[in-house]
């Protein structure tokens, strides 16, 4: 824990080398984080700075995590560069204890954040709003400064393999996060999907085995449920299972993958059903058609079997889910496809979607 003494403060820390050059790694309390360490003024051009800007949009999200997760919140690691006085003394000589010592940085040293300053930021918010946190503690790594270029370099190397997790492997491994719960059970559960979900990535290959992403079926049983709907998880997820068995019996070519009858290279590449615009839009209309038909809807939603799904029917599909003959999944041509379904199962289209649609066919 770091202690302010003598003008100095002092943090139990372990010295360690890269490139030749010594670093540190130490424990700093939370409380401390906003006073002591520093990043760049906004004003200064990107040249002058040794960090991105800040994005202030991303503070309070990071913040409701530390408050909304209190006992099981998770940071990694803050790098940080010293322009100062910096002292390493062992705790004592013995050969096994050489690298632990306490790192003595003059308080009058500047501590410039390399990688973490929306962390930095996020800890200052949530300890207005939770002042006990103060004592817990986040791991920093201290290199010493050696000028505005090595800084620079160095935010370069630690974000050039930070490489973000897709979609839908955040959505697999997230436990907090109520819908991707419901759509993990749907992806393993029902029977559509059984079988035909990939987990991990969000995007499909052609040689891919799978039909759907995780992060496809995420969406589609987002659009259908209703939030208040969230608060009994079995119920919600009993739902979306039973619709999207129901919907699967539209679609053949779902089984038939299943069977190793076709591949599903071949249904992505030759139908609509099967891409994520498509599981969107049939779920916001199933939203629209389980409020104003819950006894029947399941007859309502036979009507799927009257779209002609193929790719090559241009007349449907170019604008509405296809740009230039490739899938868009931009809002508007979600809007565009949610119509066709609407339309197709007897629903009534809101003001805006009745506009885009009108738009649409004025070409």
């Amino acid at each position: 824990m770091a202690n302010i003494a003598d003008h100095h403060f002092t943090f139990p820390a372990i010295r360690g080398i890269q490139a030749g050059r010594e670093y540190y790694v130490s424990m700093c309390p939370l409380g401390l984080v906003p006073k002591i360490f520093t990043f760049d003024e906004e004003e200064l051009g990107p040249e002058l700075r040794a960090q991105r800007t800040l994005n202030k949009g991303r503070i309070p999200e990071i913040s409701r995590y530390i408050s909304e997760n209190r006992d099981d919140y998770v940071f990694s690691a803050i790098t940080a560069s010293i322009d100062g006085e910096v002292k390493f003394s062992t705790l004592n000589e013995d050969p096994e204890a050489l690298r632990n010592g306490l790192l003595k940085i003059d308080m009058s040293a500047k501590i410039l954040i390399n990688d973490g300053q929306h962390r930095r930021a996020a800890i200052e918010m949530a300890l207005k709003e939770a002042p006990e946190l103060s004592n817990e503690t986040i791991a920093v790594v201290f290199f010493h400064d050696r000028g505005l270029s090595r800084s620079q370099q160095m935010f370069s190397d630690l974000n050039r393999h930070a490489i973000r997790p897709s979609r839908s492997l955040g959505l697999l491994y997230d436990h907090r996060n109520d819908m991707s719960k419901i759509a993990k059970l749907v992806a393993l559960k029902s029977v559509a999907f059984k079988g035909l979900v990939e987990m991990e990535k969000s995007t499909l290959s052609e040689r891919s085995r799978k039909l759907f992403t995780l992060s496809s079926i995420y969406t589609g049983c987002h659009a259908l449920l209703d939030t208040q709907q969230l608060e009994d998880l079995d119920a919600a997820s009993k739902l979306c299972i039973n619709f999207w068995d129901e919907v699967a019996k539209y679609f053949p070519e779902w089984e038939m993958v299943k069977k190793n009858r076709l591949t599903a290279g071949e249904i992505r590449k030759d139908h609509i059903h099967s891409h994520g615009i498509a599981i969107q839009s049939i779920g916001i209309a199933g939203n629209l058609l389980l409020k104003e038909n819950p006894k029947n809807w399941k007859q309502k939603i036979s009507a799927l079997k009257d779209i002609d799904w193929s790719r090559e029917n241009t007349k449907i599909w170019e604008g509405r889910a296809l740009v230039g003959g490739r899938v868009s999944k931009t809002s508007s041509n979600v809007t565009l496809t949610t119509n066709l379904i609407k339309q197709k199962l007897g629903l009534s289209l809101s003001p805006e979607e009745k506009r885009l649609e009108e738009a649409y066919k004025r070409g």
